[in-house]
């Protein structure tokens, strides 16, 4: 068990990470569309490696899988363009912490597509996050600047767009392995952001100055740390990984004061307080029971 919450752990700071490595690039002038082609496309050969030394049981035959992982791959797309973009309007630590909203999102689909029923607490914990949210965007004060009303659109988007991952695994799961789903999911993240980056951009990227970075998105942002995140989600109980998590925004936010020179007021950091508790206690006394398909 403790093996495997380090795995998750290490996973989730591997994102976090992977958020302060994106802001770099940015900084020095790149799509956000295609440094998240890049991160993807390198997971890709992460998650194909893995799926050639464990083929067993990939349900690639299955016509649900491959729909259900192209439906996650839609998800991950939009959420690592929309992290990005969000990051590149505001800054690391406020895209970290609306993306870490997911859960919210998660549970209003559940809600519309009756799959749960709302309850007090839950309708409660998301309105306490709406309340963080307002507070680490500073909406309410029209002189604040630094965060644009795009930064935190894309930031809540990137949170919608994970939701629509999880739907997307969830439903996919039964029919193969976790692995086989990654690698369709990928490469339809590959195809889609293909078309949407800069192809100029995406042509030259791996061949400038800054392709150590490009690589290093790309290993720790999708190709080890959704790896390290599956197999130690199998073995962790749900409401651990749910407050083990908080490290990716937690390390992306200390990423961003460190090394990008970025800062948050006393509101702004009670707001991410108010966000990560809520939703840490939200997934831990509501969240399911159940834990991913064995690999």
């Amino acid at each position: 068990m403790a093996g495997a919450t380090a795995l998750v752990m290490l996973a989730s700071l591997c994102w976090g990470l992977s958020g302060g490595i994106g802001g770099i690039l940015m900084a020095d002038g790149w799509d956000a569309f295609v440094v998240s082609f890049y991160r993807g496309a390198i997971g890709l050969v992460f998650v194909l490696g893995w799926l050639a030394i464990r083929p067993g049981n990939s349900g690639l035959t299955n016509r649900k899988l491959w729909f259900w992982s192209a439906v996650a791959g839609l998800g991950v797309a939009g959420n690592f363009s929309f992290y990005f973009l969000s990051i590149s309007e505001g800054s690391v630590a406020v895209a970290a912490t609306l993306m870490y909203c997911a859960p919210v999102f998660v549970y209003l689909l559940s809600f519309a597509l009756k799959l749960e029923s709302p309850t007090r607490l839950k309708w409660a914990a998301i309105v306490m996050v709406m309340v963080g949210i307002v507070l680490l965007t500073r909406i309410y004060d029209v002189n604040a600047g630094g965060v644009t009303g795009l930064g935190v659109g894309a930031g809540l988007l990137a949170g919608l767009s994970y939701a629509i991952f999880i739907f997307g695994f969830k439903y996919a799961a039964p029919h193969g392995s976790p692995q086989a789903i990654l690698t369709i999911a990928f490469t339809a993240l590959v195809i889609i952001l293909g078309v949407f980056g800069d192809s100029s951009e995406i042509a030259i990227a791996l061949s400038t100055p800054d392709w150590p970075l490009f690589v290093t998105l790309g290993i720790l942002g999708a190709g080890l740390s959704f790896i390290f995140y599956i197999i130690g989600l199998n073995h962790t109980a749900p409401a651990v990984a749910s407050i083990v998590a908080m490290v990716e925004p937690v390390t992306a936010s200390l990423f961003g004061v460190a090394v990008l020179d970025e800062s948050l007021v006393m509101l702004q950091i009670l707001g991410m307080v108010l966000i990560l508790s809520t939703v840490t206690a939200l997934s831990v006394f509501t969240g399911p029971k159940r834990t991913l398909p064995e690999d």
